[in-house]
């Protein structure tokens, strides 16, 4: 690495010849008017703009698609000395507004795409009463001319170089021409040679030439270089870093300008698979990203190589590794989300982890690829497995390394009967956590929902399985308090308690509104009072579906529904994850419970 100070001219002569160019993951130049215009009051003030950041191109490890700067038209585009990593913004509006002779396209502080053209007023720039940005006009390429009135009355025109010379503006875009800037010059002394205050204004323009000019012309920008032998994912790293307050860049990003050297658009390629296959509200939640992380994992193991899926990794994906998994890849992600439908999460909403379906996808393509996937020992292998990420809370940190040792340990449990996953053995959950379950941002919160409706839960009033069909029907289920919060908040209860997952379950959103506030012994007759075809029995049988005994609602015991529950909960989960929940008889169970659950 190396830092160099730079002349603007030399910076912007490279770019216009193409020996500076961008590479293709770089997003599209996005300044608008008020930041170009900031940007040249600063140079033109010789304030420091900032250090720019290049990338030596030529290591064949390095193949990046390139492209010309925003404006730049060398017809014959030859491959880059150096690529720019950090700088774009500035450099684009430093080329669009000094160096070429074209409309500089922006857009205005609404938004809309305009043209302009830039100009320094003289006699501003030489007030030092005068903010610098005050200088520094635009006005629209088509008329040069700054009206109000509704375009009624021209404000400023400088439509022709006698106009120009008249307001005492000098045309940014020909700052670095020297022969322009020079015939410019000539010209404005001969506009003023009969005026009577010739000697002034010639001496006012020396001026300006002194310390405006003169001074950006010689003005600098700082530029650190990496060497040719840069990894990529140094690359990539360096760009997070000093990207910060713009448009992340993403290893996706980068894999697509590295694909494009095969003349294939990797971004294309994910829009349209994205369109056809992960629409879903499941799938929508897989990310570019998360996609070509499967795929190097996938890769990787269907190799036999070392399975990883750390950024070097991704970077290192090649592009005929991608053409063998996408295909395959998408399917085993149709599968991961039959999976997840199955165990009754409908809605992205309610996924407990997204992060999970990563490595859930994969180690469905690798089943499928070898005809494992309908065999139901595997699939309650798997469904282990996943319970276990779930009610363990195991994906909620750094994942990479839990991807790799998830799908190799699965594969291996499930083709080779070899020891269970480390997410199995790792999974403990704490029957006291039933308690800090208070909103569905957790996993486990979600995990119970799914579990509930897993035991064929159904409303409490029209019977029906709340299953995918009734989601698909709009029948608004949502997650609420069997003992209505209203009623608890009037009783004093322990918010603790009735608050928490143990108090809470799906129902439909007209169920919801018939239960209201009150106390469930009165909504429950309310209930039967209203369907006069709702047995009490099947009242009692559709409770039990969601493990709430009847009698502890029609008796309004909250402690003994709290207890039940909070047992039935508990051995759900435990038939899940294929073990024991210790500590069900603990000492701060027993105070907290008033005995052990």
């Amino acid at each position: 690495m190396k830092t160099n100070d730079i002349l603007i001219t030399n910076l912007m002569s490279d770019v216009d010849n193409g020996k500076i160019q961008l590479p293709d993951f770089q997003r599209g130049w996005v300044w608008d008017d008020n930041h170009i215009r900031a940007l040249l009051a600063s140079i033109t003030c010789n304030f420091p703009v900032g250090a720019a950041m290049f990338l030596e191109y030529g290591n064949p490890n390095i193949i990046f698609k390139y492209r010309m700067i925003e404006g730049a038209e060398n017809k014959n585009i030859q491959p880059p000395a150096e690529l720019i990593l950090d700088g774009q913004q500035r450099l684009t509006s430093i080329y669009s507004t000094m160096y070429c002779k074209n409309p500089v396209k922006t857009k205005n502080d609404k938004g809309k795409e305009i043209e302009l053209f830039y100009y320094i007023d003289i006699e501003k720039a030489l007030d030092p009463s005068c903010d610098r940005i005050d200088a520094i006009i635009s006005v629209p390429a088509h008329t040069k001319q700054i009206t109000s009135n509704f375009g009624k009355t021209i404000v400023l025109d400088l439509s022709s170089p006698q106009k120009e010379f008249e307001n005492k503006m000098f045309p940014l875009n020909i700052i670095f021409d020297i022969p322009a800037q020079m015939q410019w010059q000539t010209d404005y002394r001969n506009y003023y040679q009969n005026h009577p205050n010739f000697t002034d204004i010639i001496a006012e323009f020396t001026k300006f030439y002194t310390e405006i000019i003169v001074e950006v012309v010689k003005y600098q920008i700082p530029v650190i270089t990496l060497d040719i032998n840069t990894p990529k994912e140094a690359v990539c790293q360096v760009f997070e870093n000093v990207n910060t307050g713009g448009v992340s860049l993403t290893v996706f990003e980068l894999l697509t300008a590295v694909f494009a050297m095969n003349n294939f658009d990797l971004r294309e390629d994910w829009e349209k698979r994205r369109a056809a296959n992960f629409s879903t509200d499941i799938l929508k939640v897989i990310t570019a990203t998360d996609f070509i992380t499967a795929c190097t994992l996938l890769k990787s193991y269907m190799l036999g190589q070392t399975v990883s899926c750390k950024k070097k990794d991704v970077l290192n994906l090649k592009f005929a590794e991608y053409q063998k998994c996408a295909d395959i890849l998408t399917e085993g992600f149709k599968i991961a989300e039959d999976f997840i439908e199955d165990e009754k999460i409908f809605y992205s909403r309610d996924l407990p982890y997204t992060s999970q379906l990563i490595p859930l996808a994969v180690i469905c393509t690798l089943l499928a690829e070898n005809n494992l996937i309908t065999i139901n020992a595997n699939r309650e292998k798997l469904r282990q497995w996943y319970w276990c990420g779930v009610f363990g809370e195991l994906y909620g940190g750094a994942n990479e390394t839990r991807y790799v040792n998830d799908v190799v340990d699965v594969m291996n449990w499930i083709v080779n009967a070899g020891n269970k996953p480390k997410t199995v053995e790792d999974c403990a959950f704490i029957p006291m956590r039933l308690t800090t379950l208070q909103t569905r941002n957790s996993a486990a919160y979600k995990g119970f929902m799914a579990l509930i409706m897993k035991n064929q839960a159904t409303d409490f009033i029209s019977g029906q399985r709340m299953d995918l069909v009734q989601f698909y029907k709009g029948s608004g289920i949502d997650i609420h308090h069997i003992f209505p919060q209203k009623y608890c908040t009037t009783q004093n209860l322990d918010k603790q308690k009735w608050n928490s997952v143990i108090n809470k379950t799906p129902l439909c959103y007209s169920t919801n509104r018939e239960i209201g506030g009150t106390a469930p012994s009165k909504y429950l007759e309310k209930i039967l009072n209203s369907h006069k075809n709702l047995s009490r029995q099947d009242l009692q049988n559709y409770l039990a579906t969601h493990w709430i005994e009847m009698a502890d609602c029609q008796n309004d015991d909250f402690d003994n529904f709290i207890v039940k529950r909070a047992k039935s909960l508990l051995d759900a989960v435990e038939n899940e994850i294929g073990k024991k929940i210790s500590g069900r008889d603990s000492d701060e169970v027993k105070n907290f419970f008033g005995q052990s659950v």
